[in-house]
């Protein structure tokens, strides 16, 4: 995308060299609002915002942006302006499926408040039109009211209240659910799982996940009835009914990141969870703009949807 002419602001593609600036300011920006609001950051160290944006920045599949501020220079130049150097905040794009994911987007705590996060929204956004998505969703902070009304006024729709969740379960095994790793012969089944389930699929995000490790499925008479692609942060789950959920979440020790992100409307998985042992961690939202099924099974989103 070419750079975009935007009083004091343009949005641009990302660089490995915009790397450790935005990395910077995405350690900052989360360790600031969620200390404003007595939470513990989602990026709790440097290093976390590092591997998030570099990640990212990487990618094939996604689409990520930088907001950096400008001063007027020479008008007969092409563009008018000239850079002072500062990168402002970041914004990326997650397209490997037909439901693009937004995040993380962050802006420096500096910057604030100024329209630079609507503007890095307006360029993803922008970018989903032009690939004929079929439709955006993400995951916002629900005590971060700013940017709740920004995707609001932008055109999401509230679609679940999530509860970030983190421990380890008392009940170690779920009886009928016979929990393994996946492996990529079980891709089909996973995706028509979620097909059913969601109307579309995550194969790319699940075939990349695989080899990583800590990609699980359920199998109940000979059929995969759940799957995860990780139990974290930063991973999804798909189930038929909540008890193959919770096989899964039964199954680990732990959570990478924060934790996952339990739809708290599941109301006898939210319960089975607690009573279980798990606390929560913060509340979120799932958002979404354009095409969304309610799910006809069991979930858990990922953060970015």
């Amino acid at each position: 995308m070419p750079a975009t002419s935007l009083p004091d602001v343009v949005i641009r593609p990302a660089t490995s060299q915009d790397i450790p600036v935005c990395a910077d300011i995405c350690y900052r920006a989360f360790s600031a609002i969620n200390a404003a609001h007595n939470f513990p950051s989602d990026v709790p160290v440097p290093e976390v915002a590092s591997g998030i944006i570099s990640a990212c920045f990487s990618a094939p599949d996604f689409y990520c942006l930088v907001a950096e501020s400008r001063t007027p220079g020479d008008r007969s130049s092409p563009l008018g302006w000239e850079s002072d150097g500062r990168i402002l905040g970041s914004n990326c794009l997650d397209e490997r499926s037909i439901i693009h994911g937004v995040g993380p987007i962050t802006v420096d705590p500096e910057t604030q408040n100024k329209g630079v996060g609507r503007k890095l929204m307006e360029a993803v956004l922008e970018r989903s039109r032009q690939r004929g998505a079929a439709g955006v969703r993400l995951v916002q902070a629900a005590f971060h009211n700013r940017s709740i009304s920004l995707y609001a006024s932008l055109g999401f729709d509230i679609r679940e209240p999530i509860a970030v969740m983190q421990g380890r379960t008392r009940e170690r095994a779920i009886p009928g659910g016979i929990v393994r790793p996946a492996t990529i012969a079980d891709l089909p089944a996973c995706n028509s799982l979620s097909q059913r389930v969601h109307g579309f699929d995550r194969g790319t995000e699940l075939a990349q996940a695989i080899p990583r490790g800590g990609s699980l499925v359920v199998e109940r008479g000979g059929r995969i009835t759940a799957y995860a692609s990780h139990l974290a942060f930063f991973g999804h789950a798909t189930a038929e009914s909540n008890a193959d959920l919770q096989a899964l979440i039964a199954s680990v020790d732990s959570f990478a990141g924060p934790g996952i992100l339990v739809p708290s409307r599941n109301a006898e998985l939210f319960r089975w969870c607690l009573s279980n042992g798990l606390r929560v961690v913060e509340p979120m939202t799932l958002m979404s703009m354009g095409l969304y099924n309610q799910p006809a099974g069991a979930f858990l989103p990922s953060v970015l949807f």
